[in-house]
């Protein structure tokens, strides 16, 4: 975590904005009511979880934690120049371009990365290292102008400060905004008194006993298996029915001997047997000499043949205890004849069950009923507590005499109290509505005194592994507050069928079952709450969830969760870093030539899915794009801080991105429109919409992909019905519709654009075919300035069926087309001389499959020179993933060219050009790019194996293992191979699939959505 004190970080805080105020910065704070309109479009970003950091601690000690409040008065004096009487303003060796006036009429000039380092070596020391403050001005000059000025580094002091100030809050440990709520039909009615956790059998069940005694016993998914009811006494039997008619007070599991004790307020202790899935009444004590109205239970773990202890706690202020001698055989003796029922014991006459059960009261602990009671062993002291003002928590030890009781003497006593001996604190709650922390030793004054509720406090509960504290009213409000800094953290009003407006719900006296570790193999912490006839059930994070701090080992070495799909990913050819989006709304950066992870983000878009993204024109931020249809420039990429928040034009999937060269953001979705965003001119954190492009009713569907061609001045957006548009950016209206056709009036959606930058800046190739598209597994080549403009389209995928989702291509050169489609597999084109003259044109309905030969793959040579359906020379092909590969580029590093992959199995993956396998980001061992011996002695090494395999191997055999070599021409592998030969080593031939399959695609896609293997939606 970060390592600033909170003393400190206010010191800081403070200190920057009087220096922000004195030098007149232009940072400003936007007020909200200024941005919000009658329907609130920044409401998505209000309620959204707050997003985390995590940095490479490699990256050094960043500047707010490294410059003093002095060293930052010294920084701004050097920035600004005081002119003096008889000084001209602006002095003759600095450009006047570099320098402005603030109100004060001080100079503030900007500095170069040599003046600025120059001055740091004077404020901080000759030795700091160039690297950091390089690293230092680069983040402050986020703009790549060369320069930085005192209102930039005040601007990022202060996001940095606030970030930092907003991580050291913890997260509450409820992962439920609202949880899941089960109706106790058996309970007539009547509140739910206690819920117990019974572990044994396994799986973990759940045991409720209602007020009027009705046991209902719950699967781990909360859904009833069986219900039972108390036995009542036999001498009210009527027509061979013995009902219980009193009201239970409480009940504790037995772990060790698989009981639940369960007290009624007629005097009474029923033991059920929940050792099978049977439930049963097998013993019945009755006859105390007053109401029990609280339970205990404790076994020693360690040494099980140690006798276990019942504590129960009565209306008159005493404790009884009851030591079981041999539980394994018995909690009493057996009974001397056989009985119709449960084993009645008469409380008096237990003196006869001494052989397997000791008893003690200690009377008169409290003046008043006790309503909790706790053991704690490590000290063997009885903790009780009482509605009592002079005895309101009593720590009492076990063996009376050895020292003197603690009394906590509470106004209006305590109704509920936890402890925990790791933290040596106690927690209380009562009807004065406050939450008291108390040291263990200290009786006269609380820690702490935590106000909020609006009504009497029913339960309280520590969860020591994230130091916080669970408190619940008889409002149905439940608060979760940290311990160390007594921050209410959540507030949480729970949504019971039974809260009526004016009405305070009926409660049982102990409404909280808390489960924390240690706990059974697969179950995770939760709260069960009962509110009447209702439990609601919440679940807790494990650990502690910080909102930033520095990657650990296990964060840096390994990726992703398993099984956390990967939405989209990109290259930055600036910083040399891979990043990668996930569905988990998680973004992290990788360093391409180790494959180490540098930046983590969590929660960028709350717990919404995280769809697209996409990098400015300097390369130095990054947006991302949700499925709720929030934006977010969140990312400057050399630190994790958030610079903008995007106003969301609906609450509908962004499903692309794409940045302009003036730092325009375009973004395309389900909204059906072009919406841009002038991020260049941006002074706020929250930036409007412009909706300016004439894009209303352009598009009949959603859009699913964007494109820009800086070269010829336009855009391309494409959407599921099938239709491509090309867009001046120079008028921000459309250009240019193209379609192909289908069958039936069917046509499957687009899912992907691609232009070819190079093509399109040659004067003799922007004619040609420049823009590449896929639908249905087909690539489609269109020119957009040419009078024809179609010029080629071929079947790419590997398997028949599938689609084409991803494309690249080497931008400077176009020499090589990348495609990645639904099952996994990349292939690599040569379109060196491909598309660059008009095919014959055959439509869709020339040639035709029947379903018998549906996998049929036509001969190239059956078709002319140029007909539709050629594919251009494949170069490799290879099984790179398990699942549809979502996001591919070709990348240039160390004059080399190798291919980013991104799958929806959860991988990003690099790969050479010859298809050698360098490395999975978030893999345990780090690898050197430039070494390429190392991953081609591993491939050449698995290639060998291959071929010592028998031949007819398969696919599924892992992934990698499959790969094409590379293909000469069409005619030279029909000549050298047959097909029944070639099945497994020659690229498929172009397939044109019949009408039936078109229209098995259009029912089968669902607006946008993988529906064959990528269960995420998304199309980067």
């Amino acid at each position: 975590m970060w390592i600033n004190t909170s003393a400190e970080k206010d010191e800081a805080v403070s200190g920057m904005k009087d220096l922000t105020r004195s030098s007149d910065s232009e940072v400003q704070v936007v007020s909200m009511d200024t941005l919000r309109n009658k329907t609130n479009p920044w409401v998505l970003y209000e309620t959204e979880v707050p997003h985390s950091r995590f940095c490479d601690p490699g990256c050094g000690v960043s500047p707010a934690e490294k410059l003093s409040p002095e060293q930052l008065k010294l920084l701004r004096d050097a920035f600004t120049v005081t002119p003096r009487a008889g000084e001209p303003q602006i002095h003759e060796d600095r450009p006047s371009g570099r320098r402005r006036k603030n109100r004060g009429g001080n100079e503030e000039r900007g500095m170069t990365f040599e003046e600025f380092l120059q001055v740091l070596r004077t404020v901080i020391g000759p030795d700091i290292e160039d690297t950091w403050v390089e690293r230092f001005f680069s983040e402050v000059d986020i703009s790549c102008t060369g320069q930085v000025r005192w209102q930039q580094l005040c601007s990022y002091l202060l996001l940095e400060y606030t970030e930092r100030e907003r991580a050291s809050i913890p997260t509450a440990a409820l992962l439920d905004s609202q949880p899941q709520i089960t109706h106790c039909s058996h309970n007539k009615r009547e509140p739910t008194v206690r819920v117990v956790a019974v572990s044994h059998p396994p799986p973990l069940r759940y045991i409720s006993v209602s007020k009027g005694g009705q046991i209902t016993v719950w699967n781990s998914g909360l859904h009833i298996l069986k219900t039972v009811g108390l036995a009542g006494d036999p001498t009210e039997e009527v027509a061979n029915t013995r009902r219980f008619r009193g009201w239970t007070t409480d009940a504790v599991y037995m772990g060790n001997v698989h009981k639940v004790a369960i007290a009624t307020d007629c005097r009474e202790l029923h033991f059920l047997d929940v050792s099978t899935a049977n439930v049963f009444e097998d013993v019945h004590l009755f006859g105390f000499r007053s109401v029990p109205t609280a339970l205990c239970y404790w076994h020693d773990v360690q040494h099980p043949e140690s006798p276990p202890l019942l504590l129960l706690g009565d209306e008159k202020g005493g404790v009884h205890l009851m030591w079981f001698l041999n539980p394994s055989k018995g909690l009493f003796n057996n009974p001397s004849k056989k009985q119709n029922g449960p084993h009645r014991i008469f409380f008096p006459d237990l003196s006869e069950h001494s052989k397997t059960v000791s008893h003690r009261y200690i009377p008169n602990i409290h003046q008043e009923p006790i309503n909790r009671l706790m053991f704690e062993p490590s000290t063997s002291d009885i903790m009780t507590s009482s509605e009592s003002d002079t005895s309101s928590v009593i720590f009492l030890n076990l063996t009376l005499g050895s020292r003197l009781p603690y009394v906590w003497k509470i106004k209006q006593g305590a109704k509920c109290f936890d402890y925990s001996a790791p933290l040596q604190l106690m927690v209380t709650g009562g009807c004065d509505r406050a939450v008291r922390l108390w040291t263990r030793f200290v009786t006269t004054r609380p820690v702490a005194t935590l106000l909020g509720h609006c009504a009497t406090i029913l339960d309280v509960a520590i969860y020591p592994p994230v130091g916080q504290i669970f408190s619940y009213s008889r409002d149905a409000e439940l608060r979760v507050w940290d311990i160390s800094t007594h921050q209410c953290l959540k507030t949480l009003r729970l949504q019971f069928p039974c809260l009526q407006p004016g009405r305070i719900p009926e409660h049982g006296n102990f409404p909280f079952l808390f489960l924390s570790p240690p706990l059974p193999v697969e179950t995770r912490p939760h709260l069960v709450v009962g509110c009447k006839d209702y439990l609601a059930r919440l679940h807790l994070a494990e650990s502690g969830r910080g909102r930033g701090g520095w990657l650990t080992n296990e964060q840096r070495e390994f990726g992703p969760e398993i099984g956390v799909v990967l939405s989209c990913a990109l290259y930055n050819p600036t910083l040399r870093q891979v990043v990668t989006g996930h569905a988990d709304s998680s973004v992290s950066l990788w360093d391409v030539e180790t494959g180490r992870r540098r930046l983590q983000i969590l929660n960028a878009h709350g717990e919404d899915e995280l769809l697209c993204m996409t990098l400015d024109s300097t390369h130095r931020r990054l947006f991302t794009g949700a499925r709720n249809g929030t934006i977010k420039q969140v990312w400057n990429l050399l630190n994790g801080l958030n610079l903008h928040k995007m106003e969301p034009v609906s609450n509908s999937e962004v499903t692309k991105l794409t940045c302009l060269h003036d730092n325009k953001l375009l973004a395309v979705g389900w909204s059906q429109r072009v919406v841009q965003y002038d991020i260049g001119a941006a002074k706020d954190l929250y930036v409007r919409a412009d909706m300016s492009w004439k894009s209303g009713g352009v598009h009949k569907s959603d859009i699913l992909a964007v494109c820009q061609c800086p070269a010829l001045g336009v855009v391309a957006t494409a959407s599921h019905d099938g239709e491509v548009v090309i867009w001046r950016l120079e008028t921000q209206g459309p250009l240019l519709h193209l379609q192909r056709e289908g069958q039936a009036g069917v046509v499957p959606p687009v899912d992907g654009l691609l232009f070819l930058q190079h093509r399109a800046a040659n004067r003799k190739l922007r004619n040609r075919g420049i823009l590449v598209s896929s639908q249905a597994g087909c690539l489609c080549f269109w020119s957009v300035t040419g009078e024809t403009h179609t010029y080629g389209e071929f079947y790419a995928p590997e398997q028949p069926g599938a689609r084409v989702l991803s494309l690249s291509s080497d931008q400077p050169e176009n020499t090589i087309l990348v495609s990645g489609d639904t099952s996994g597999w990349l292939q690599i084109w040569d379109i060196s001389h491909y598309a660059l003259d008009v095919q014959h044109e055959v439509s869709w309905c020339e040639i035709k499959t029947t379903k018998k030969d549906f996998r049929h793959m036509y001969s190239m040579s059956s078709l002319s020179t140029q007909s539709v359906g050629e594919r251009p020379t494949l170069l490799q092909s290879w099984k790179a993933h398990e699942r549809g590969v979502v996001s591919v580029e070709v990348l240039d590093v160390a004059e080399r060219l190798f291919v980013l992959t991104a799958s929806a199995d959860g991988a990003a993956g690099l790969w050479t050009r010859d298809g050698d396998h360098v490395g999975s980001f978030g893999q345990e061992v780090m690898w050197n790019i430039t070494d390429a011996a190392a991953y081609q002695s591993r491939e050449t090494q698995n290639d060998l194996r291959e071929d010592t395999e028998e031949e007819g191997r398969t696919e599924s055999d892992g992934v990698g293992a499959s790969k094409v070599k590379p293909q000469q021409t069409a005619q030279e592998e029909a000549s050298r191979t047959s097909p029944a030969e070639n099945h497994h080593e020659q690229p498929q031939q172009p397939m044109y699939v019949c009408e039936d399959f078109y229209q098995t695609v259009a029912s089968s896609h669902r607006r946008g959505r993988l529906s064959d293997d990528i269960d995420h939606s998304n199309h980067c």
